[in-house]
């Protein structure tokens, strides 16, 4: 294969997996506004949506094998395969804790709601995506290490609210135990929240190594 149609390849792979983790920050998106407003009818698109997200992973994840398998590329032809393969799995579980938050919005129909807790779920999802939007935004321009290690440094602001709505949670089922089903739910929705940041930072992680070739825990 000549060397323009290569790029011309890698152009595309690079394209496939923006377009993929722009699905996936829709859905990040969805599922928070579901959850917040109690849309019983937008989790259950969320849910079935996750199909074309597992679709991307699996196009992408045969293309760059396929790119590996038949181009051999070597140095940082192979790192930009390498990355996408890597992310991609990422997102694809980015998708999966969207669909979990989806899945508590319908399980919660009928629960007691602790709106003080919702409201704070709310800005913690905001954060999350966010987060996720700069970590595309820093791969789809080729983003520089220093980039990757100062947006990876937000993530802790995610961790920063998971710690809050749980102590917030704990606090008013501590007033009134009936809040304890309510309060299992809320609490696996800022896990998966939290989980949606990890997978973020870790695409940052994958930038460095794109850049640098070096494997780092940032």
């Amino acid at each position: 294969m000549l060397r323009t149609q290569f790029e011309e390849e890698l152009d595309k792979l690079n394209n496939q997996f923006y377009a993929m983790g722009n699905e996936v920050l829709g859905q990040i998106n969805k599922t928070v506004r579901a959850f917040i407003t109690h849309d019983r009818e937008l989790a259950k698109e969320i849910i079935e949506a996750d199909a074309k997200i597992n679709e991307f992973e699996l196009k992408l994840e045969q293309k760059s094998l396929e790119i590996i398998a038949l181009q051999q590329p070597v140095s940082a032809d192979l790192r930009t395969v390498i990355t996408v393969l890597k992310a991609t799995s990422d997102l694809e579980r980015m998708g999966d804790h969207a669909v979990s938050i989806a899945e508590a919005t319908i399980r919660m129909k009928g629960e007691v709601r602790i709106l003080s807790v919702e409201a704070e779920i709310n800005k913690m999802g905001r954060q999350v995506r966010q987060l996720v939007e700069s970590v595309l935004e820093l791969y789809l321009h080729k983003g520089d290490s220093d980039q990757a290690y100062d947006i990876a440094a937000k993530d802790e602001l995610v961790n920063q609210y998971f710690e809050q709505i749980r102590e917030l949670a704990t606090e008013e089922i501590k007033k009134d135990p009936d809040l304890i089903v309510t309060g299992r739910d809320y609490f696996q929705v800022i896990s998966s929240l939290e989980r949606i940041g990890d997978y973020a930072k870790n695409i940052c992680e994958w930038v460095v190594y794109l850049n640098t070739g070096k494997i780092t825990e940032l």
